[in-house]
């Protein structure tokens, strides 16, 4: 093949340290808007940004010469020194080292772009500990959900 051709969307979540719910909704916009600079920087065109004062979604295009690890290392570690530069929060603000991120095929991504734009109704009926077990369950990463 004289070309080369990629096209992976990643769905990623990640958590605040300790689950602290320090991402209000003053300072959330900034935050997404934030991330999302920090995604397009990296060459990772952004679909949504969106979640809950303790927890984060990202859905992207992944760019192929970056690899997973270091685009959300990237984000994380900036984002968290601008949040903590600006004094957005009252409180130092810091993600836990962990994250999970899940590539999403062409035809589920308006499924999943939904759900993460419906994330504060969706939080309404399922705590983030349970979204996480499910979503790791359903990948194959646990034998069964804690919860």
């Amino acid at each position: 093949m004289p070309h080369s051709y990629n096209k992976i969307w990643i769905h990623a979540i990640f958590a605040t340290k300790h689950r602290f719910p320090l991402i209000q909704s003053g300072v959330e916009k900034q935050i997404h808007g934030h991330m999302r600079e920090q995604l397009i920087e990296n060459g990772c065109p952004v679909r949504i940004i969106n979640g809950m004062p303790d927890h984060i979604h990202l859905l992207f295009l992944q760019n192929p010469k970056i690899a997973i690890a270091d685009t959300i290392k990237q984000v994380k570690g900036n984002t968290s020194h601008w949040i903590n530069e600006k004094d957005l929060i009252q409180d130092k603000f810091a993600w836990q080292n962990g994250y999970a991120a899940y590539s999403v095929s062409e035809s589920q991504l308006e499924r999943v772009f939904r759900y993460i734009r419906n994330q504060k109704e969706h939080h309404q009926k399922k705590t983030f500990i349970q979204e996480y077990d499910e979503f790791i369950f359903a990948h194959g990463l646990i034998k069964e959900p804690a919860i």
